[in-house]
């Protein structure tokens, strides 16, 4: 029997031949890794997806991952034209950042991704499994930013975070009692950096910051004080993987910058935040009574015709495959620029799906089912949301991470 390695080593080898190789820049003969060297010695104690940390995670009573509690997302910018000599700088000091921390949320999980900028500045973006991003309602006018990298953190620990910052960016020598030699920071410059937060008592731990209410439940893990990183609302790892091809074990990435009007979401009863969260036919008690699902029924348009509102969540289900969703949603609450919100990250095989996603969240087929319904008013979240920005990524596996389709 011909093992995953030496298949997965023929497939690339003719991919890289033809010039379509997600690791073309990266080493010979399709083998992974990085030209000049040596294979990374951690690579059978990590995963080869560089965003699977599920099966690192604890959960809860009912099953649901529980989620690192504190994150960094680093926007990059290339200071450098890409070389053999640049990709080589790039992996050793990822293989520092993993070689100080457990692959947990008590260490660190990390990822490297490359975004639309980077895939134009190399004439690659027709073969890239990411596009620029796009205006998806007509409420919003986000700016629409093209990075070339970008840098996701996650951990228990927020000490983690600010040192590895400090030592691929900055000037800290050691990261975890292992030496720094080679820094993003030679390759790379942080163009955004943005910070947040998830996690039972958190969001209520900042009631004294403006835009945040006091009303915030104190066991609430996100602003909008709701759950939502149950099992059954979430896609899989393996789903959102790209399943062959020469992009195969990557993902690709969105990032959105979202603010919340939490006095507007905090002055509706809490059966009127069900209602929009949810679904009207939901009630409080039936919240309380939800583990790792919730259930609907396709009735979104009977209830937008029955109570004049719709729910988030209800709209967003219709995206689903065989029951499953799209997205795999990472997103957390930030403070960032003194304004309360949501970094979204998502992660999907493809693109169109989050498309896909939003424009089932937009509710524009509802808005004609009853006169209160209207683009922002009574449909979902859609009143209490603005979009700022929005970027997109891909996120290659760990032995493609340093200049992928080059």
């Amino acid at each position: 029997m011909v093992s995953r390695r030496r298949a997965l080593e023929r497939v690339a080898a003719v991919a890289g031949a033809v010039g379509l190789s997600g690791c073309q820049w990266l080493g010979s003969a399709g083998t992974g890794g990085v030209e000049g060297l040596p294979p990374n010695p951690r690579a059978d104690a990590l995963p080869v997806r560089q965003f699977a940390q599920n099966d690192h995670l604890p959960t809860d009573d009912a099953g649901n991952t529980v989620q690192p509690r504190f994150r960094r997302v680093l926007a990059l910018r290339l200071d450098v034209d890409p070389s053999a000599e640049a990709a080589r700088t790039v992996e050793r000091a990822m293989r520092t950042v993993e070689a100080a921390y457990d692959w947990s949320a008590r260490g660190l999980f990390h990822a490297l991704g490359w975004g639309t900028a980077y895939f134009e500045r190399v004439g690659a973006l027709g073969r890239a499994p990411v596009t620029r991003p796009r205006v998806l309602s007509r409420t919003d006018d986000p700016e629409l930013r093209a990075f070339d990298a970008v840098l996701v953190l996650a951990s228990d620990v927020p000490s983690h975070l600010s040192a590895v910052d400090a030592a691929m960016f900055g000037s800290r020598s050691s990261l975890g009692g292992v030496a720094v030699d080679d820094r993003l920071g030679d390759a790379f410059a942080v163009a955004s950096r943005r910070t947040g937060f998830l996690g039972e008592g958190l969001p209520a731990s900042h009631a004294d910051t403006e835009g945040v209410p006091d009303a915030i439940p104190a066991d609430a893990p996100m602003f909008t004080g709701f759950f939502s990183d149950r099992r059954g609302t979430q896609a899989t790892e393996d789903a959102v993987a790209i399943a062959d091809g020469p992009f195969e074990d990557g993902t690709t990435m969105h990032v959105s910058r979202l603010d919340l009007d939490l006095d507007a979401w905090y002055a509706l009863s809490e059966s009127d935040r069900v209602a929009r969260m949810f679904s009207p036919a939901v009630s409080s008690a039936d919240v309380e009574g939800f583990e790792n699902a919730v259930p609907f029924a396709d009735r979104v348009r009977e209830h937008a015709r029955e109570y004049g509102v719709v729910g988030h969540h209800e709209k967003v289900a219709q995206t689903r495959r065989d029951g499953t969703p799209l997205l795999l949603r990472r997103d957390f609450n930030t403070l960032d620029g003194g304004v309360p919100g949501v970094h979204f990250v998502s992660l999907q095989r493809r693109l169109s799906h989050f498309r896909e996603t939003r424009k089932a969240m937009n509710g524009w087929y509802v808005r004609d089912d009853h006169p209160r319904i209207t683009d922002r008013e009574n449909n979902g979240l859609l009143g209490f949301v603005t979009v700022r920005s929005r970027a997109n990524f891909y996120v290659p596996p760990r032995d493609c991470r340093a200049f992928p389709l080059r």
